[in-house]
C-alpha cells in the first residue's frame, strides 16, 4: 500500500524583476521550501502552472496532477505578468486562484495582487496540503494573517 504524499514539489520560475529584499520566492529558495527555476526551457511539464490570466479556477479536482507534477509559480512584477503570460508558451496545466487579499505589505488588502508565497500557500491549501501551505507562510511575520483574511474562501475552495 502507497503511503500518502505529505508535500508537493514546487518550483518557481525566478525573472529577476523584485527587489530581492522584499521578494518571497527569493525567501522561500533560502528556506528551502521551493526549487528555483532561472530557465523557461528548465520548467518541469504538465505541472499546474499558476497563472492569474488562466480562464479555469484551481480546485481539489487538480490534487492527483499537483501530487504527481508538482506546482509552477512565476515570480515575476505584476506589471509585467500579461505580457508574460502572453509571450511566453508554458506547457502545463493553467490555473488562478479564486479572489484571495493580499496580506503582504507590498500589496496588503488588494484582491488578486498575491505574492508568490501568498499564490503557492493558497493552492496548497485548496489541494488539501494545509501543513505545507501553513509551513510556507510561517517564515514571514504576517504570513498567518494571510490564512485568517481568507478564511472563506480557502474552505469553499478546499
Amino acid at each position: 500500500m502507497q503511503e500518502p504524499q505529505d508535500e508537493i514539489n514546487l518550483y518557481v520560475y525566478m525573472a529577476g524583476e523584485c527587489d530581492p529584499r522584499r521578494c518571497t520566492a527569493s525567501k522561500l529558495v533560502k528556506f528551502g521550501l521551493v526549487k528555483p527555476i532561472y530557465k523557461v526551457k528548465e520548467l518541469p511539464r504538465k505541472c499546474i502552472i499558476l497563472n492569474p490570466m488562466a480562464v479555469e479556477v484551481l480546485s481539489a479536482k487538480d490534487r492527483e496532477i499537483a501530487i504527481a507534477r508538482g506546482i509552477i509559480a512565476i515570480d515575476c512584477s505584476w506589471k509585467t505578468a500579461q505580457d508574460f503570460f502572453s509571450k511566453v508558451r508554458l506547457r502545463g496545466i493553467h490555473r488562478r486562484l479564486p479572489k484571495l487579499i493580499a496580506v503582504n505589505p507590498i500589496n496588503f488588502g488588494n484582491p488578486h495582487i498575491l505574492s508568490t508565497a501568498e499564490a503557492l500557500a493558497a493552492s496548497l491549501y485548496i489541494l488539501g496540503f494545509t501543513s505545507q501551505a501553513q509551513k510556507i507562510m510561517s517564515i514571514f511575520k504576517w504570513g498567518p494573517h494571510f490564512f485568517e483574511i481568507n478564511k472563506n474562501v480557502l474552505e469553499v475552495s478546499h
